[in-house]
């Protein structure tokens, strides 16, 4: 599908949207919701880009 004259950045949005199609209509009609999860994975990886692997685990399991 060739997209009208726009900015290349709206133009691959829309082109990765058509894409996918099903994921998108099934990810904003479905009730399940992984931002939690995501939000997890976002922090760790925020954490290791920060930090040496021994605080990085300290500061993602739990303390006992």
């Amino acid at each position: 599908m060739r997209w009208p004259a726009t900015p290349p950045g709206i133009s691959r949005f829309a082109s990765g949207l058509t894409t996918d199609l099903a994921a998108v209509t099934a990810g904003l009609s479905l009730p399940f919701s992984s931002g939690a999860v995501e939000g997890n994975v976002n922090r760790i990886k925020m954490l290791n880009g920060r930090a040496s692997f021994g605080l990085l685990r300290e500061r993602t399991l739990p303390a006992s």
